[in-house]
């Protein structure tokens, strides 16, 4: 039992962290985004900073056809281990084609954002960071802050709803492919970990700490590989081809390289975020692939939220990465109009 926990715990990094040797990047006119640029859109870098202090930095994406009133706007983070430039950039410029203020913001310790030592996922921070891109949104000049939604992708589904269920002024929550990352780190995959497992990774995490303190740096965790054997779960080859190759590689992804510090896992073992879910009164939309290994994440949170204005929606044959770019397979027109009948 605890040697196939011990693979449970292994398998889980190797699904999120990545590194190894670094593959080139297709650039064109200066445009760093792993998605065809919009001839529809006016994009600007902006930074703001979240309670902690840590500098935040996005993507603000803008119709360049304005109303002349004020907009709704929809902040938008994720893959877990993804930057801006690669999903989450794709879901703000298509949302801000479809005339929404659309912002794609690096977290806490990664990609532009700030935050020291890098590599760090934080329950607390990282569901902060939602928020304070809210803060932005409701202070710009082109936003009503009465009609703001978010759209948190993979892992930050999960932060996503927990942003939810303390900020109300979050009208519409989109969660799209979520993962529940406390829940997959405490427990395993399909919840396979039990408590003595469970004590001995933290006994692990803890000896690493002490290490991490007297070497100066941090450890990484290992990460999906440079090759495949074949021999691999189909969802680890799903990965690999989004992250290791031109249709989703970006150089300051962790998804794509280098990897998540160790020690990471500490805080999401100790803190379930959905804890408060059932207390969301706003709108929730959950969206989920008919063939994601991750798909039981969704349907358990969605369990527990409550009213007449929450949906899980489950793509058609979509698995867990056909969300993060297939435009095939992402239901734009569903999440438009979830945010035209919301955010009003």
């Amino acid at each position: 039992m605890k040697l196939r926990a011990l693979l449970s715990f292994l398998i889980l990094f190797v699904l999120f962290i990545t590194g190894g040797t670094l593959m080139s990047e297709a650039k064109s006119n200066n445009w760093d985004k792993t998605f065809p640029k919009s001839d529809k859109v006016n994009i600007e870098k902006v930074h703001f900073k979240n309670r902690f202090g840590i500098e935040l930095t996005g993507d603000l994406y803008t119709p360049k056809e304005k109303p002349s009133e004020k907009m709704a706007a929809i902040a938008v983070s994720g893959p877990f281990g993804a930057v801006k430039e690669q999903g989450s950039g794709r879901y703000a410029q298509t949302m801000a084609e479809r005339g929404f203020v659309a912002l794609a913001f690096d977290p806490s310790f990664t990609g532009e954002s700030g935050g020291e030592p890098r590599d760090v996922a934080s329950p607390d921070i990282n569901t902060e960071d939602f928020s304070a891109a809210v803060d932005f949104l409701s202070n710009h000049k082109d936003v009503d802050p009465d009609k703001i939604g978010i759209i948190g992708i993979c892992g930050f589904g999960g932060f996503g709803l927990n942003a939810a269920a303390i900020d109300t002024r979050i009208k519409g929550t989109v969660t799209v492919t979520m993962y529940d990352m406390t829940r997959v780190t405490a427990k395993g995959y399909n919840d396979t970990i039990d408590e003595d497992a469970r004590y001995k990774m933290k006994e692990q995490l803890n000896k690493q700490r002490t290490e991490d303190f007297k070497n100066g740096t941090y450890a990484k965790a290992q990460g999906l590989p440079d090759k495949l054997t074949g021999d691999e779960p189909q969802f680890v080859k799903d990965y690999v081809g989004y992250y290791k190759t031109e249709r989703g590689f970006h150089e300051r992804s962790i998804g794509s390289n280098g990897g998540w510090n160790v020690t990471s896992s500490l805080s999401l073992i100790n803190m379930p975020i959905l804890a408060y879910s059932n207390e969301i009164r706003n709108a929730v939309l959950m969206i989920h692939g008919e063939k994601a290994h991750s798909r039981y994440f969704s349907e358990d949170a969605f369990k527990k939220l409550k009213g007449d204005n929450k949906e899980l929606y489950i793509v058609e044959g979509a698995n867990h990465v056909d969300l993060y770019d297939n435009l095939e397979k992402i239901p734009f027109d569903k999440i438009e109009t979830f945010f035209r009948e919301y955010l009003k």
